[in-house]
Parts: C-alpha cells; structure tokens; sequence
C-alpha cells in the first residue's frame, strides 16, 4: 500500500509498503477514504518532538470503511462495510482511565508507556502515528491502517454525511470543542483564543456554543483571521499590536478575558527578545517548546479565570509566569481530547444539519502530494488552512 512515511526532519515520503494485518483479537483493518494532515503533525515535520524514526507512517486524522474484523470483536460494534471515523487517541476502555471516560490516559494502550514515563512521569495514552513514545502506531495518512481496540475508538458514520463532514471528528472538531469545555465557559463570557489555525477556529465556533458572549482570536496571517471573523470572532493581528495583553486588557475594560485557549502550543509565533530567546533555546535543544502563548494567556487572563490548553506541548518550558497564575486564581486545565465523549453528540450536530466542519478545507490532493503539502501547510502558503489527502487518488494535481 502507499503510506506517507516520516524520513527525517523535514523530510517526508510517499512509500510502498506492507499492508497492515490483524494482530489482536479486538483490531480492526480499514480501508482509508480520507486523511489529513493536522497541525500537531508539522511538530513531528519540524523535529520537535523525540522518538520519531526513519520509515514511521504519519498521520492521525482519517476515516474509511471496514475491510476486516478480529475474532474478538461482536458484530453489534463493529463489522466489516461499515463506515467509521477513527479517533486519533486509542484506548482500552477496560482500565482504570478509560472507566472513568479519560479516554486519552488510557492505561493499556501504550506499549512503550516507560520511554513517557521517563518524560512525564506516567504515559498517557496511544496515539496513531505520533512517535514510539507515544505507542509507535503506524498512522493513518496510507490507504489502509490496523485499528487496536476497534470496539472502542471508531465511530459510525451515517449514510449521506460525506467524508469532509466527518473526518474531523477524528481529531480536530472534538479537539477544537474540548478545548472550549476545558476552559468553563459561563453564558456571557468573554474568550481569547490564541492561533487561528483548524483547531483553534473550532474552538472558536464552540466556544459560542457554550454560552460565550464575545471571543477575541489572535492569529499574524489575514486569511485566518478573516476565517475567524466568518465564525464570529473579533480579531488581533499580534504583529499589528505593540503587546497582546495590554490590547486584551484596553478590550475588555481593563479586566482581562473570562477565558483563555492556546490552541498553538509549542512552535509558537511572536516578536521580541522573550520570543528569540525560546526560538534560539528551542533549536539548541535547551527548553523543548516555545511557551509565548502560555504566557501571555496567564497574563491575559482575568484575576479567578480559566486558561485551557488544547495546543501540544512536548517537554519543559522556561519563564512560566508562575507568580501571575498563582496570585491571580487561575486554573488550568489541558490534555489530549476524551475523544470519546464527544464524538457521538458532535456527530449528531453534523446530521441535524447544525454545524458543518467542511469549512476548515482549502487542500483537497492525491496522497503523492503529502510531502509537498507538508511544507506548504508549515509555511502558510497558498492560503492553506486544511489538507484532505485521497489515499487513492492518482498523483495529479488537485485543486
């Protein structure tokens, strides 16, 4: 089958390889429709984050349709023609986390839980195509992926709901939507939304959701901003503002917003000494992530509110203003997406014809483009918000 496989920093190829195989009773095979590339995908494309290796397929956002079913696994879950998402978070649903609905700390689904924990202290959960510390899943952007506990994680898809209508519950959506849930927002609230890329639009959109009354995004590129504007945002182009905080702050009557979502995490983007230092500590490999945003939400943020972190963070991080979040009251909350919880009441939203996540697309290409895709979504060109990859396909270019 063809796989987009990970060759190095940077360095992304189109390649031939085995198909994948049963190897659980409880797994699942499925034959791709859909896949994309997600921002969390460009910190592996950038070399951020550790334990990648030459030949892993990539990709954890992608959907298809059923080819073939362990022996472990009941016809009523799940069986061979359906149609399913994939969630890009696997889990167990048997252990202590995934009884409790923390899907994504799933006890039993990492199988390389010590190189985490040497990191984190304990692993969360695996993840498809995201690293060997993260499990060392092969990924789904390839025309065919092995799903491990396929009676949990895969949702069903409903007859006339199209591929772009549904992939993203496989991350984004939910993400973007879990992002607004972390962050506690009461009806009237005003929320910063930092980054303006897809999980952060749909944070965006859920936020308004969820009862809030304004949200403020915060992005450096016109055609993002004008997508949040579209999803009824007001917007700040940081490199337009002398200080992000201080603009929040004259926004919101010197108060400060209710709530606060990164949603950009740790390539983030600014100007200023603070930011080349992280930028200039981060390629030497002394500080993991570039915590600018984090920053300035704790400092944004109004005295007793909420910063939610949806954005990816990999390691340790300099200079967090510790002083300003605990004087203040703030409370944090952050994670990998419960996928689980959310999937199901997203997709039903999609199927009454109440929201369409489809608008996030700007990149509909054949699977031979990936690599190429890769370095235009990293680099904003072409006005690039969303890449959908046909496994399919021929390698003609597609508009």
């Amino acid at each position: 089958m063809k796989a987009v496989c990970y060759m190095g920093v940077e360095k992304m190829s189109v390649e031939t390889v085995p198909d994948p195989t049963i190897l659980n009773p409880r797994d699942a095979i499925v034959k791709i429709s859909s896949t994309c590339i997600c921002g969390s995908d460009l910190h592996l494309y950038d070399g951020f984050v550790p334990t990648m290796e030459q030949g892993d397929i990539m990709g954890h956002e992608f959907m298809g349709e059923v080819v073939e079913v362990g022996a472990g696994l009941k016809p009523d879950k799940l069986k061979v023609g359906d149609r399913v998402v994939v969630p890009f978070t696997i889990a167990c649903g048997n252990c202590f986390f995934c009884k409790k609905q923390l899907w994504s700390l799933c006890n039993n689904s990492n199988p390389n839980y010590w190189m985490a924990e040497e990191m984190m202290g304990y692993s969360p959960s695996g993840l498809f195509g995201y690293t060997h510390m993260m499990g060392g899943y092969a990924g789904g952007q390839a025309q065919y992926a092995r799903v491990p506990f396929a009676d949990v994680g895969p949702i069903k898809v409903p007859e006339g709901i199209s591929d772009e209508k549904a992939v993203f519950l496989s991350d984004i959506f939910p993400t973007g939507y879990f992002g607004a849930v972390m962050a506690d927002i009461e009806p009237g609230d005003t929320v910063a939304v930092w980054g303006c890329g897809p999980v952060a639009q749909f944070s965006i959109r859920s936020c308004f959701m969820l009862g809030a009354e304004r949200v403020i995004a915060i992005d450096r590129f016109d055609y993002r901003l004008r997508m949040a504007q579209a999803g009824g945002a007001e917007t700040i182009n940081y490199e337009e503002v002398d200080d992000v905080v201080q603009t929040l702050k004259d926004m919101t009557g010197n108060i400060g917003p209710d709530r606060c979502i990164d949603a950009v995490g740790m390539e983030a983007h600014d100007h200023g000494l603070m930011y080349m230092m992280d930028r200039a500590k981060q390629m030497a490999r002394i500080e993991m992530d570039r915590p600018v945003v984090l920053r300035q939400a704790i400092q944004a943020c109004r005295k007793g509110g909420t910063v939610s972190v949806p954005g990816v963070y990999a390691g340790f991080i300099d200079k967090v203003p510790m002083g300003a979040f605990m004087n203040k009251g703030l409370t944090m909350r952050a994670g990998q997406t419960h996928m689980m919880r959310y999937m199901k009441p997203l997709l039903d939203k999609i199927e009454k014809g109440e929201f369409d996540p489809s608008f996030v697309i700007s990149h509909r290409v054949p699977i031979d483009r990936a690599p190429e895709m890769y370095k235009i979504f990293r680099d904003k060109k072409e006005n690039c918000t969303k890449v959908v990859l046909d496994p399919w396909a021929d390698g003609a270019r597609a508009a």
